[in-house]
């Protein structure tokens, strides 16, 4: 406690937002007056319906399971201090805060988001592992949409036209929103966001973030505390930022490409290339994981309806798990690198995921290939788009694999898996009773 009093005495700040990722990676929580938010934290009073870690993106709860409302019961939240940062959009000074989740026993919630990472990262740590990770994230700028029933379009940049084609690495393309981008990587900077390359993707107005390597948690919260920056910068200069996974007809969906790497705790060696420089077989084991687990994971890495149209054949996305060497058609990628970077990109997950949910389950995936030795498949050269589509196609598909994986239920917790499927179940009823534009257009007159 001391050094978050200090931060707060020393910076003078006046109100603290204490924040929980939900399922959905929305954050929750609620902002205090300072002093409130110290005599709260000593006396374990700063509390929160357990509820808001199965609201739907609806905001609606399931009507039965692990949790029902947030009437149930309370949890109270502990302030990660070496999360404290400052809200730098805010006039008045503010302070924010990651916060992990528990039971009055002192048991931790095991529904919340960032205990699932926190669990599987101990995993690895037991064995004398460190996992290393960097997310790509992929979002557009589009007009602020104000009727859902629009589609979204461009936005106008300063030379006062909107794009039309695609820019992919167009350096112009990128400063028609320079602007915006100041108040980004400065908002990024006050609040110690590493992020690295800011680089133009293939969709209209739709650019790509990536982050430096480093510890699981801590770069899903910056991925998790970015996405709320980009999303205020956008507002600022009057356009919306949107991680949604597919979020316009005829352009490509939005990724959330996952480095990962495996040191050795002691000695911080790259444990997946040998001595010669060569693969190593724990590399291998984990590609295997990867390989025969993601498919079952899949209501984490693309959780959403909208999630499963950006997984389709030759449109910049993967639609099997198949591996190759700097191949990007294929799902799990192994980036030309030098042996102390040798790494896999996971390119199946959605920039729309909650990414503590992304990268546990990413994680969980290639550990338990490395703890059941899993040999990968053969890798591929050419496009793996030639060969089948072997992911789900929906998210009803997904969460049924998702259930019927023992392995990922004793990973991940069975009363985490029961609450995921809940809340997604109670998503996918909610969608089902939208009668889309596309319905009315072709079904009207013609059945």
């Amino acid at each position: 406690m001391g050094s978050i009093e200090e931060f707060l005495k020393e910076n003078k700040i006046d109100e603290v937002e204490i924040l929980v990722p939900d399922m959905a990676g929305i954050a929750r929580g609620k902002i205090l007056p300072a002093q409130r938010f110290l005599e709260g934290m000593a006396r374990k009073n700063l509390r929160i319906p357990e509820g808001v870690f199965v609201q739907t993106v609806t905001g609606d709860y399931p009507d039965e399971g692990v949790v029902t409302s947030p009437a149930v019961q309370d949890v109270y939240l502990v302030p990660d201090e070496r999360t404290i940062r400052f809200v730098p959009w805010y006039p008045e000074p503010t302070a924010q805060i990651i916060c992990d989740a528990y039971h009055f026993d002192g048991k931790p919630v095991e529904i919340s988001a960032r205990n699932v990472l926190t669990q599987v990262i101990a995993l690895f740590e037991k064995r004398g592992w460190r996992p290393e990770v960097a997310p790509e994230l992929e979002f557009y700028l589009v007009d602020v949409n104000s009727d859902p029933d629009s589609p979204l379009i461009p936005p106008v940049g300063r030379s006062g036209r909107r794009e039309t084609s695609r820019q992919a690495y167009g350096v112009d393309a990128v400063n028609e929103f320079d602007p915006l981008f100041e108040d980004v990587y400065d908002f990024c900077e006050a609040q110690n966001i590493n992020i690295d390359t800011l680089t133009h993707e293939a969709g209209a107005a739709q650019m790509e973030m990536n982050f430096n390597h480093g510890h699981p948690l801590d770069l899903a919260d910056q991925a998790f505390l970015f996405k709320r920056t980009v999303r205020e910068a956008g507002l600022r200069h009057k356009v919306y930022a949107t991680f949604m996974a597919k979020p316009m007809q005829g352009q490509p969906g939005s990724s959330m490409h996952l480095h990962q790497s495996m040191l050795d705790a002691k000695t911080g060696r790259n444990l997946f290339a040998n001595k010669n420089g060569k693969d190593s077989k724990l590399f291998h084991h984990h590609i295997g994981g990867l390989q025969k687990h993601l498919a079952a994971v899949m209501p984490l890495i693309a959780p959403n309806v909208n999630s499963y149209r950006r997984l389709i054949r030759d449109s910049d996305a993967p639609i099997n798990t198949h591996w190759g060497y700097d191949n990007r058609t294929v799902g799990l990628r192994v980036p030309h690198c030098e042996p102390q970077s040798r790494r896999v990109e996971n390119r199946l997950a959605g920039a729309d995921a909650n990414p503590y949910l992304a990268l546990a389950a990413s994680l969980a995936c290639g550990y338990l290939g490395m703890v059941e030795k899993l040999d990968p498949r053969a890798p591929v050269e050419g496009s793996a788009y030639r060969l089948a589509h072997t992911l789900p196609r929906t998210l009803y598909d997904a969460l049924h694999r998702f259930n019927a994986s023992r392995p990922i239920k004793d990973v991940l917790g069975e009363k985490f898996v029961q609450a995921v499927s809940l809340v997604k179940e109670t998503e996918l009823d909610a969608y089902q009773q939208v009668i889309s534009s596309w319905e009315r257009e072709h079904l009207l007159l013609n059945v």
